[in-house]
């Protein structure tokens, strides 16, 4: 019988799956893999990042971006640790990943000894599939049942391997299941799809919230609300599904999101739930009935009473909704909702024309906007970074768009775009962060570097904690811990072998954009930023009288009228 090293045996699984890429630093506990890596490596590239956190938000931002497995791999103890935010940031997002851990080795665990940390253990909560490997033998398997279970359940598989475990011979006679693996898409049924139908026809005032889960339905959702005259809102983690300029869009709703969204959400008499499972419950107007399309039947219900629920892939739904209903032609509420959208894209144009001193954010987002090519992949970090994004990227269903939607952790833009460059080497990426932001992870600009990996990365220097500073003052909170020391990032650039560029007025920034459009290596763009605020697109009564507080707590500590967002901009958004 055929013999071969269980670590070779486990790679050539990963093969198979199609893993042509994985995450990580090398160290003692994971050696055994590193060196099976090595020699598959014509097949699976090893991306070697400075910071276990990185390779696990890459491959978490990998996995949103393909919707493929992605692998990330760090040694056992303070390297797992590491790996952890961004694994949360797999799970919560819902990414196929696989991480692979490694342990001491396997005579001496229980021993208290070096670096042993239970990551079974530490690991239960993030994952969907959680294995300590102690045989050999059963490694191929497991990897091979580890990757189905994320695929399966959209989330992160956790592989626990002592570094003796992999340098084992084995039977060579595993068969990897990915030739046979398929998931299943729920299919809409005939009954549910016209009782879906008759209650959009009742309607008067129906609104359409689409997620992520229509993300393979770009056309279908598109033929929907236009056959239907719906106006629409997408989620942050499904920003240009439909494009941004739709005559029907109305952008984004919560926090992020816009005032006509809100005022949609709020006066309409049917709301209709596509692909997603939207957190923020206060922004959802639980009055009024609701029709859900999700293919995770836990799912429905979860955020707001469902009328009718059609537990089915959102292109097999949204396929037979358009083939069977009447074509609306007109529609008041729509109507009605496409001028609120008119004055609100006024307000946001008038918005970039603010006095200002240094670069205006929102002017440097809608600047990118326009310049971007139709394929651009952008990768959008934490902070006022995502409230600008929202507000001036305009998304196309063309381009591609990733957010740490639901763990929200700052530091996740260069990783998206080390994922997305490694995806589709041919496309041009744009991420954009804060300082914060990028301070947590600016290690591995060099990592881009060192792998070929053009890209145009903007970071928005202001010297401080900016979303941080305008949550405080909306809390009616004064500002304290916010202040950050300034670094010359396109020195730091420059030091790691990229292209940094420092830019300080509005056309110095537009001037470097288009020099750098198609870079042909790393571009870091530091651009020192007007402190602007990133407003809610509704001001809500408990943030108006928040900001109220805190001008009246800082007068009374400093004698003097303190820096506010301008009024007219807080009095339309409140009003």
């Amino acid at each position: 019988m055929t013999k071969i090293n269980a670590a070779d045996k486990m790679v050539q699984v990963m093969e198979a799956w199609g893993i042509d890429n994985v995450y990580g630093l090398p160290g003692d506990s994971v050696d055994t893999t590193i060196e099976a890596l090595y020699r598959e490596r014509a097949k699976i590239k090893f991306t070697q990042v400075r910071h276990e956190e990185v390779a696990a938000l890459a491959a978490a931002a990998y996995g949103k971006l393909t919707g493929r497995v992605s692998v990330c791999l760090s040694i056992g103890g303070p390297g797992a640790i590491h790996l952890l935010n961004g694994l949360y940031d797999a799970k919560m997002d819902h990414a196929p990943v696989v991480a692979i851990l490694g342990q001491i080795q396997s005579h001496l665990l229980n021993t208290g000894f070096f670096q042993e940390v239970n990551t079974p253990t530490l690991f239960e909560d993030v994952a969907v599939y959680n294995k300590l490997v102690t045989n050999p033998a059963t490694l191929p398997n497991v990897m091979d049942e580890a990757i189905r279970m994320a695929y399966t359940h959209k989330g992160v598989a956790v592989l626990t391997i002592p570094d003796d475990v992999p340098d084992h011979k084995i039977a060579d006679t595993f068969v990897p299941t990915a030739g046979q693996f398929q998931l299943e898409q729920p299919q809409a049924r005939i009954q549910d799809v016209d009782r879906a139908l008759a209650m959009i026809k009742k309607a008067k005032n129906p609104v359409a919230l689409i997620g992520k889960g229509a993300e393979n339905a770009q056309l279908e959702a598109k033929e929907f609300v236009e056959r239907y005259a719906i106006p629409f809102i997408q989620t942050m983690p499904a920003k240009g599904t439909i494009a941004d300029d739709h005559p029907n869009a109305l952008g984004q709703i919560g926090k992020l999101g816009t005032k006509p969204a809100y005022e949609a959400m709020f006066n309409a008499d049917l709301l209709i739930l596509i692909g997603t499972d939207y957190p923020y419950a206060p922004y959802i107007n639980h009055k009024i009935p609701a029709i859900q399309i999700d293919a995770d039947a836990s799912h429905i219900g979860h955020r707001h009473n469902v009328d009718l629920a059609l537990v089915a892939d959102s292109k097999s739904a949204l396929t037979l909704l358009n083939a069977r209903g009447e074509v609306v032609a007109q529609r008041a509420f729509l109507e009605a909702c496409q001028q609120n959208m008119r004055i609100w894209r006024a307000w946001m144009s008038d918005v970039q024309s603010k006095k200002h001193t240094g670069v205006l954010p929102s002017k440097l987002f809608s600047t990118m906007s326009q310049m971007a090519p139709e394929d651009v992949v952008w990768s959008i970090d934490v902070g006022t970074a995502t409230s600008f994004g929202a507000r001036f990227i305009t998304a196309k269903p063309t381009q591609k768009y990733t957010i740490s939607a639901w763990l929200g952790t700052m530091g996740c833009a260069l990783p998206g775009a080390i994922a997305a460059k490694s995806a589709w080497p041919n496309r041009p990426v744009y991420a954009i962060c804060g300082d914060g932001a990028f301070a947590m992870v600016m290690q591995d600009f060099v990592t881009a570097v060192k792998y070929d990996l053009p890209m145009v990365l903007v970071v928005l220097n202001n010297q401080m904690l900016a979303f941080i500073e305008y949550e405080q003052q909306s809390a009616g909170q004064q500002n304290y811990g916010i202040d950050l020391a300034d670094i010359d990032y396109a020195k730091f650039a420059e030091a790691c072998g990229g292209i940094g560029v420092n830019v300080k007025t509005d056309a110095e920034f537009k001037a470097a954009m288009e020099q750098y459009q198609n870079p042909t290596k790393p571009v870091l763009i530091n651009a020192a930023v007007y402190d602007e605020a990133p407003l809610p697109g509704k001001i809500v009564m408990d943030e108006a009288k928040g900001y109220m507080k805190f001008g009246f707590e800082y007068f009374k500590d400093k004698f003097q009228i303190p820096k506010m967002p301008p009024l007219k901009e807080i009095m339309r958004q409140f009003l």
